[in-house]
């Protein structure tokens, strides 16, 4: 491409560089540490080992700030009334485009060292899955300023109010701070306290101090016997997973809202450090998904996620739930929003009288849960009689605790199955570790596929599952009666099903 090519185009914004400079210091500093003391434990001189760690930095954070440089030369990008454009001018070119009238979501994400800067990072994308990153461009970074003209002009429809219109003054959810009771409801709160635990015995290893580390752990509980000594370390490690959890929870829901925008679009708007605004548009909303973790059900919370079609994908690196509407909440309160953004004057998650399944569910259900169980019952009986007595008791004090509690698991799983229709939508529930009742637009129902494994044919039961291109890509109804299911979606979406049945 010539220069005059460019005329109309947009660069990054240029501090960028200071920003890829400041995270590559933070890593070196990061690495310092390890690399320091591994150096020190060959047996070099402390002040060698940080010449050369500090000489590493250097080259580490020059050479980024250089690689970006060209990267910021190179980026060009424009808006036309009918694409947006991304070009890549270096030894290799390259040109992008997506059609304005397929770009579904333009999310805006900045950390803090992008706070500390003024810029933003703009993800546009059109929900497609296409292999390669084919359906989405990312600006990283542009000003923030930018980044709000440019969510505004590309969610813009023809014939709608512009997409920045709202009323502040009255969102579909704001953050009450009592909802943080729930976060430590969660198998994250053990998870986080076993991490911690984790990373401090892999720093006293990278110090050369993990020996002297056990060391001084086990003389802590000198005298004290083994049990009480491990239910104190468990202890230890839920209290400071319940502090992970609060944290965690502060940073990703730390100043939230939902807005319904004039421009017929859901804005979600929430982070402590990393801030989030993420678009879902109303006309692509397919239905909501109510999901219960076993925690947050004890204790009467849900939350709400959004089943739409075109919705942007988590990448392996980027953990964000982007379908999340509402973070853990009062069950009454999940439902409120469900019906708000449904346009519903009741959610359907609770307008219908879910149908039970039928009993052979539940002897389906009791046989998976305890015999999941006795397999892990019999492998530390294996290894117990192979290795040590030790796993035998382990295994025996698992089983006391695990039987009854599958069979409840089994028990609860079963009273939470169940199904119905009610106006526009489907219904289905399922699960009890993770409870989920979804509400699904029949008109989005493109499909329906019928699974029945061979112990399912055995009892009259089979899964039904709804296929269309919103969310997942398929809710299912599991264990159903196999007359009860078939109706059942017949019922949902007639004369989809109906040329595959036969009637006795």
């Amino acid at each position: 491409m010539t220069s005059s090519e460019f005329e109309g185009w947009s660069t990054l914004d240029k501090r960028t560089l200071g920003v890829t400079a400041v995270t590559m210091a933070g890593v070196a500093v990061g690495a310092a540490v390890p690399t320091t003391a591994a150096i020190v434990g060959g047996g070099a001189r402390f002040w060698v080992a940080l010449a050369w760690v500090v000489a590493g930095a250097v080259v580490l954070v020059g050479g980024s700030v250089l690689i970006d440089l060209f990267n910021w030369k190179a980026v060009r990008y424009r808006v036309t009334p009918e694409r947006l454009e991304l070009a890549f001018t270096l030894v290799v070119r390259s040109r992008k485009s997506l059609q304005r009238e397929r770009i579904r979501n333009v999310d805006l994400t900045a950390n803090p060292v992008h706070r500390l800067f003024g810029v933003a990072v703009v993800t546009i994308g059109t929900g497609s899955h296409e292999s390669g990153g084919a359906g989405r461009l990312k600006l990283n970074p542009v000003s923030r300023a930018e980044a709000e003209r440019l969510r505004a002009e590309l969610l813009r429809r023809t014939g709608n109010v512009a997409a920045t219109e709202t009323d502040e003054d009255a969102p579909l959810a704001r953050l009450e701070w009592s909802w943080i009771r729930y976060a430590p409801m969660s198998f994250l709160t053990p998870t986080l306290g076993l991490a911690a635990g984790g990373g401090l015995m892999q720093l006293s290893d990278w110090v050369g101090l993990q020996e002297g580390f056990i060391d001084w752990v086990l003389n802590l509980f000198l005298g004290i016997p083994l049990v009480v000594s491990i239910l104190i370390l468990l202890a230890i490690a839920m209290v400071v997973g319940l502090v992970g959890a609060l944290g965690l929870f502060v940073e990703m829901w730390w100043n939230y809202r939902l807005d319904r925008e004039a421009g017929g679009t859901l804005r979600v708007r929430r982070g402590l450090f990393t801030t989030r605004s993420i678009s879902i548009e109303e006309a692509r909303l397919r239905g909501v998904d109510l999901v219960e973790p076993l925690g947050n059900r004890i204790s009467g919370a849900a939350r709400v996620d959004a089943i739409a079609t075109g919705m942007r994908q988590s990448d392996d690196n980027d953990k964000t739930d982007y379908h999340t509407l509402l973070p853990a909440a009062p069950v009454a309160t999940a439902n409120r929003i469900a019906a708000e953004v449904l346009r519903e004057p009741v959610s359907p998650t609770e307008a219908v009288r879910l149908t039970g399944h039928p009993r052979a569910a539940r002897g389906r259900l009791l046989r998976w849960w305890v015999g999941s169980v006795v397999v892990l019952l019999a492998l530390f009986a294996i290894l117990g009689l192979l290795l040590t007595d030790v796993l035998l008791v382990i295994g025996a004090a698992l089983g006391v605790v695990l039987l009854p509690v599958s069979v409840l698991l089994a028990l609860d799983a079963y009273r939470n199955l169940g199904h119905g229709i009610t106006g526009r939508y489907l219904v289905g529930r399922h699960g009890t570790v993770r409870r989920s009742t979804f509400a699904l637009e029949r008109d989005g129902v493109i499909g329906w596929t019928v699974k029945q494994s061979v112990f399912q044919r055995r009892k009259g039961l089979l899964t039904v599952v709804a296929t269309t291109a919103a969310g997942a890509g398929a809710y299912s109804v599991y264990d159903a009666g196999e007359e009860q299911g078939l109706l059942f979606a017949e019922e949902s979406v007639p004369d989809l099903l109906t040329p595959f049945l036969e009637r006795a």
